[in-house]
């Protein structure tokens, strides 16, 4: 059986225009998949006064969500494109809710409990409209072209956005936190404005790639159905497993940040500067890494650079445990960057391989299933991207981290101080190794259609 064949429009020239105004709404997806993964668990544990235990859940809990919603927001976009030829209305829906929900999410008018539903609440309402943007947003790639290698080109231009989206998250929003005073109303300032930014970046994609053309099938499957094709979809589930673990570890490590600046290398300043070090460079390398790429095979590189990023991480725990001294900041500094460089990699190839594993598929099935297989994979992602800082959580209340409502830290034990640099080094590089075996099971499912294209 031959593969379904794509629109012309999905085939036809990837000007610049296109490629920016598809890439654009990377930012706003980085803004959301960073602030909260960031700033959340420290705004609840040293702001909110929440207890560790309870944040993590606050923060997990609400994202387990997505793996049910994420999958229906998928079979609902392959029916929008079945009915229209386009993705469009779900795409504008989330970018007019998702921004509202953001906001919200940091305006909580309590502390203690009342503040944990409150967050939890307004964090399942930010999670499902994000879900209606990111999920079509995903499948177009796609439908833009049936080349491979045009494919890894989209993914260029949507992670350098995407870079830049985690640089302003990362770099700015502690700045903003700090410079409206701090504690609930700098986190209430940071929130509006990152609100604001994320509305005027979704809408250009949401309206500009009306272009695209979607036929996922003559018809669109149900829910239950979609499941079932896609179940025999052996090397989609290889590179999403790899991909959640590895969104996991970067998850935690971000999670992490916070704590490590302020406990561990001697101010809550330092979180930006340790942010901007370990994404910054991803900027660059992107490009490097889609020419590396195609000399060498996308799997190979990606490969690499998961081995790299776990080596790094491992160095993490005697540069960043030596103390706050100029050295220690100055080698742990470093290593982020150089992480930053193989964090390009794992942002860009994986989802150059992803549309591979939705194009063969048709040659089984007969359809192109984008929103299904895209619903199953940013579940995936989010589930990663929560189980990160919420398994961070469970260690620092195992450590016996005390939150606080104060502005300024208080004092952590010996352990507890310890925990939280495990979970800045050692665990993600542990979450990265066991990725390896997921994108070895990859490579030997892949389908001839997926081999590599220079």
């Amino acid at each position: 059986m031959t593969t379904t064949a794509l629109p012309a429009a999905a085939t036809g020239e990837l000007t610049r225009r296109r490629l920016f105004v598809y890439g654009l709404g990377s930012v706003g997806t980085g803004l959301f998949a960073t602030v909260p993964g960031l700033l959340l668990l420290y705004f609840m544990t040293d702001a909110l006064g929440v207890p560790a235990g309870v944040a993590g859940l606050v923060v997990a809990l609400p994202k387990a969500w997505d793996a049910v919603f994420n999958p229906l927001v998928g079979a609902a976009s392959d029916r929008e494109a079945v009915r229209t030829g386009r993705r469009t209305r779900l795409l504008v829906a989330g970018a007019l809710a998702l921004p509202a929900a953001f906001a919200a999410m940091f305006l909580s008018p309590t502390t203690g409990g009342g503040a944990a539903i409150w967050v939890a609440v307004t964090f399942v309402l930010a999670a499902s409209a994000f879900a209606l943007f990111q999920v079509p947003y995903v499948a177009l790639p796609t439908e833009m072209s049936s080349v491979p290698a045009a494919r890894t080109r989209i993914m260029v231009w949507r992670i350098v956005f995407l870079t830049l989206g985690i640089l302003i998250a990362g770099g700015a929003a502690p700045v903003l936190v700090g410079a409206a005073g701090g504690g609930r109303t700098g986190y209430a300032v940071m929130a509006l404005t990152v609100g604001l930014v994320i509305t005027a970046v979704l809408l250009v994609p949401a309206l500009g790639t009306r272009w695209v053309r979607s036929h996922p099938g003559p018809e669109p499957l149900g829910l239950i159905a979609a499941f079932r094709t896609a179940r025999g979809n052996r090397a989609f589930f290889a590179l999403l497993a790899s991909f959640v673990l590895q969104a996991a570890a970067v998850a935690i490590m971000l999670a992490a940040a916070p704590y490590v600046a302020t406990y561990r290398l001697g101010g809550y300043g330092l979180t930006s500067v340790l942010f901007v070090c370990l994404v910054a460079p991803s900027a660059v390398a992107v490009p490097l890494w889609a020419k590396a790429a195609g000399r060498w095979g996308r799997l190979r590189c990606l490969t690499v650079a998961t081995c790299g990023y776990a080596l790094g991480a491992a160095a993490l725990l005697p540069a960043a445990g030596s103390g706050s001294g100029t050295v220690a900041v100055a080698t742990t500094l470093a290593l982020c960057a150089l992480l930053g460089i193989c964090y390009a990699a794992l942002q860009v190839l994986p989802l150059a391989l992803l549309p591979d594993t939705v194009h063969a598929d048709s040659a089984r099935t007969g359809q192109v299933q984008s929103g299904a297989f895209t619903g199953l994979w940013t579940a995936g992602e989010t589930f990663g991207l929560a189980a990160g800082p919420g398994a961070y959580s469970i260690a620092l209340a195992a450590t016996g981290f005390v939150s606080s409502t104060l502005d300024h830290p208080v004092a952590q034990t010996a352990t507890a101080r310890t925990g939280i640099l495990l979970g800045f080094s050692l665990v993600p590089a542990l979450l990265m190794l066991l990725s390896l075996p997921a994108l070895r099971a990859y490579g030997r499912r892949r389908a001839p259609q997926e081999t590599e294209t220079p």
